[in-house]
């Protein structure tokens, strides 16, 4: 099978190539696409180099799905172009998800509404991602009404640039800025740009696209989206009201039959889910599993995931699994 990888060259690209050796996918040739600027250079798969070319060689080279990992402008421009070449292509950026026509999937949630027709699929937002597959199942029990969330989310998530001020700030030097502010011993409490309803644009991500994934715009979903120094993985405080009532062990055992979720939640012994821990890893940890006591039949937990694995390179790469087990590629 032929794979291309649009945007091989940066911090999710690059996870998609190791995550595609790790799982074994069938890659027989694999096609790394890249600006201008990196054309010609080489990546290197399986021991293999590569040499990187531009979009228009990799559409002519005819690869059978397409990971596009490059921006949302390079996807709005690109994945038109590779679809109409018979290309299917699973896009990571923003630019199709709440396009009404595409799919936007988690594999273990709603893969099953993929069809061979679908050739620009999405991938959702990496916070999003490990949020709804937590909560998917316990909507299934109780029906989920309102989702209250706040994440703490890793500098990876905006890019090398992100992760080279935090190192920079750390170390003592002076060098390109990615954020506003300082990111080291500090937070802040804006990711991507600010909406006319003072919500910023990852905050209404996250709103949007878990109605769309879970298929029920009944859900109700507030979110303050927030930037911290880790390196390595998300993490959110979610507060879930249902319309019924629950028992805290019913949630603990429905999450532990979860395909992809992991539970971490034994505080007298002080273990619950740290980036750290999921840094590296595909599954989506979840613990501090409480009742909320303000409130009847509202829970309280704590998500955490790498992001650049579930919440980006790990689900694309799923979705490919998914549509070659179905023999779509």
């Amino acid at each position: 099978m032929k794979v291309a990888v649009v945007g091989a060259t940066g911090l999710v690209g690059s996870k998609m190539l190791q995550v595609l050796t790790e799982r074994n996918f069938p890659v027989t040739e694999l096609i790394p696409v890249a600006s201008e600027k990196s054309v010609g250079k080489e990546v290197t798969f399986k021991g293999k180099p590569y040499k990187v070319v531009n979009a228009d060689t990799a559409i002519a080279m005819k690869p059978d799905v397409a990971l596009f990992s490059a921006g949302g402008s390079t996807s709005l421009e690109w994945a038109p172009k590779f679809a109409a070449a018979g290309i299917t292509v699973i896009d990571n950026s923003s630019a199709w998800r709440m396009d009404p026509t595409k799919k936007l999937v988690v594999p273990e949630i709603n893969g099953k509404t993929l069809t061979p027709e679908d050739k620009i699929i999405a991938n959702p937002n990496c916070s999003t991602i490990q949020m709804v597959l937590v909560l998917n199942p316990l909507h299934e029990k109780y029906n989920i009404n309102r989702v209250v969330v706040s994440t703490y989310q890793s500098v990876t998530g905006t890019g090398v640039k992100a992760v080279d001020q935090l190192m920079n700030e750390r170390n003592g030097v002076e060098g390109e800025k990615a954020y506003a502010h300082r990111i080291d011993l500090n937070v802040i409490p804006q990711i991507d740009v600010f909406l006319d309803n003072g919500y910023t644009k990852e905050e209404m991500k996250m709103v949007k696209e878990t109605v769309k994934i879970m298929g029920d715009d009944k859900i109700r979903v507030t979110a303050t989206t927030v930037r911290i120094p880790v390196i390595g993985g998300h993490s959110e405080s979610v507060n879930v009201a249902f319309d019924k009532e629950y028992e805290l062990a019913d949630v603990r055992a429905i999450l532990e039959k979860t395909p992809g979720v992991v539970v971490v939640d034994d505080p007298s012994k002080a273990q619950y889910p740290m980036p750290k821990d999921a840094h590296e890893k595909d599954e989506v940890f979840v613990g501090r599993l409480r009742r909320d006591e303000t409130q009847e039949k509202t829970l309280n937990m704590w998500i955490v995931a790498d992001n650049l694995r579930k919440g980006a390179a790990t689900n694309a790469v799923q979705i490919a699994e998914y549509l070659h087990a179905q023999k779509w590629i």
